[in-house]
């Protein structure tokens, strides 16, 4: 794994995870997982994690090092990105077998937790929806910063009108071939303004970019392609249990315009936070938010209340 993907101190350090595993997926792909918590405690209730595009698992350092003092929390690494290695198949049916193939590692059969997915990896819980495995193991679900079709028409990255120059430029930015290099000054930049709201501290932004370019270059653009010809409306109408949604008002990548669309059709829609100036990476960028909004569902819907 690339030292890029290593923050050394503060809250966005990746912790150490109790237990390491690797879950093999449909097609044979492996993939790094790992447990955080209270691993020995099979009352603690379980979160499972889903980073998004270009990202790892170090993406969640926040929310893990949270919610690891009273749950059990999973985190893995999608395929081609971290730990787990690439794979020629770069799928949303791939993305829905990978989910099942972590929740069966980890989870005891019929064993309910609460996932969590940022961007790629809320289009994971969606694909995921009409599955058998998610059905098994899904309490309720947090969407962050995530759409389910248009997200090339509807990307905000390029400030230009909307239309086809606009998103003919987006689609060449998003899909570049070209290499990312090291995180300098201007690169941090670049992915504060395309990524992160205004005012996001500094610190913040080191951990983003450092996560983001140490993902192959190869698989950020497979995976460009994957999210260009998106469309998963119909499995949003799938997602049967209890889901927040979570988006920041300053995102340009996934703007709030798609949160609104999946409130409308979420069949159990338990509510929208829109956290004002914050951009696509909510998790880094709002952590004590996102890690609440997580805590409640996982109160609501995921613990066994006495006397049940």
């Amino acid at each position: 794994m690339s030292r890029l993907t290593r923050v050394a101190f503060g809250p966005y350090a990746p912790p150490v995870p109790a237990r390491e595993l690797t879950a093999v997926s449909a097609d044979g792909a492996r993939l790094h997982v790992e447990v955080h918590g209270t691993v020995d405690d099979a009352t603690a209730p379980a979160v499972v994690l889903a980073h998004g595009w270009t990202c790892s698992t170090a993406f969640w350092a926040a929310q893990i090092r949270d919610l690891a003092a009273d749950h059990r929390v999973i985190v893995y690494d999608q395929r081609g990105h971290g730990r787990s290695a690439a794979s020629p198949v770069c799928s949303t049916d791939g993305l829905a077998d990978d989910l099942e193939a972590v929740l069966a590692a980890t989870l005891a059969p019929g064993e309910k937790a609460v996932l969590a997915g940022h961007s790629m990896g809320g289009m994971t819980l969606m694909a995921a929806a009409g599955r058998a495995g998610f059905r098994e193991h899904a309490a309720a679900v947090l969407l962050c910063s995530t759409g389910s079709s248009r997200l090339v028409a509807e990307s905000l990255v390029v400030p230009m009108r909307a239309g086809r120059p606009r998103t003919w430029l987006t689609k060449r930015i998003l899909g570049s071939r070209a290499p990312l290099g090291p995180v300098t000054p201007l690169a941090r930049r670049i992915l504060k303004y395309g990524t992160m709201g205004p005012g996001s501290a500094p610190e913040m932004v080191e951990a983003c970019a450092r996560i983001v370019h140490a993902c192959p270059r190869r698989v950020r653009y497979s995976w460009s392609k994957v999210l260009d010809l998106l469309d998963l409306d119909h499995a949003v109408r799938e997602l049967a249990v209890p889901t927040a949604v979570v988006v920041g008002t300053a995102d340009r990548l996934t703007p709030a315009v798609h949160a609104r669309a999946l409130v409308a059709a979420l069949p159990q829609c338990v509510g929208v936070t829109e956290l004002p100036g914050i951009g696509h990476m909510t998790p880094v960028e709002a952590p004590e938010q996102v890690t609440a909004r997580i805590r409640e569902l996982v109160s609501t819907y995921a613990v066994i209340k006495e006397g049940a």
